[in-house]
């Protein structure tokens, strides 16, 4: 059952840019065998696989970057990343029961989707940062989420880059998995420095990371032969989904 979900969803997160954790944190809570740290970090490690394999496919495709906007979206996640898995530390270490972050974590969820979706759906008018501080502002932002909500960035990455920096949605993509590949990394270390992973049950790394590897491929394989409008629309049902999901998860659980 995971290596069905994660192989989907890093594949549709892959080419949508949204990141596979959009889609396997919520089933994995759906499922409910697992903690929220658990889950969080086996999710993490998929979408860090994912985000690996997507960047390598990605780049031969042929897809431009502007090398000084990766480096600092990147240097921006590395430390967000950091400062959102130590926040998600600090709650589950205060006693906070698990269901409590767990919703806090939901909420947070749909707010972003439903902001993603609106500004996607909608065609908002976009702006134009250009100064080194507010790119690794807007960074130190999308890692830190990505890292806090355990889902890789998701939708909020894509459509941010979009308003930010005036990105086309596949180019957006394309430095959304960047930085959550820089966000993911930088949480994995955290928790390997910090608390190690000898809480977690790393056998379940030999599925996930083989789905991973698989999803992240196919789903960068897609973005280069589908067209813009495909990937938006891909894109936008991907967000009614996971609202829809999140939703029922904040519901039963």
């Amino acid at each position: 059952m995971y290596f069905g979900i994660i192989l989907i969803a890093n594949m549709l997160g892959a080419l949508s840019g949204m990141g596979g954790g959009v889609l396997i944190k919520p089933l994995f809570d759906l499922i409910g065998i697992h903690s929220v740290a658990e889950i969080s970090f086996y999710a993490s490690a998929a979408v860090l696989t994912m985000a690996i394999v997507s960047t390598i496919k990605q780049w031969r495709n042929g897809m431009a970057l502007q090398a000084r906007l990766a480096i600092y979206i990147s240097l921006g996640s590395i430390l967000g990343g950091l400062a959102g898995g130590k926040l998600l530390e600090l709650l589950l270490a205060s006693h906070m029961e698990d269901n409590m972050v767990l919703h806090i974590q939901i909420i947070v969820t749909i707010l972003t989707l439903g902001y993603a979706f609106l500004y996607s759906r909608f065609n908002w008018p976009s702006i134009h940062l250009k100064s080194s501080g507010w790119v690794l502002a807007v960074g130190f932002l999308l890692g830190g989420l990505a890292s806090f909500l355990g889902i890789g960035g998701g939708p909020i990455n894509v459509a941010l880059l979009m308003f930010c920096f005036r990105l086309p949605i596949k180019a957006a993509a394309v430095y959304s998995i960047i930085t959550i590949f820089f966000s993911q990394f930088s949480k994995l270390a955290g928790i390997a420095i910090s608390t190690g992973f000898a809480s977690f049950d790393l056998s379940y790394l030999a599925v996930i990371i083989p789905a991973a590897i698989c999803g992240g491929y196919f789903g960068a394989k897609l973005s280069g032969i589908w067209s813009e409008k495909k990937v938006v629309l891909v894109y936008q049902w991907m967000i009614i989904g996971v609202i829809f999901l999140n939703s029922f998860n904040l519901l039963t659980k």
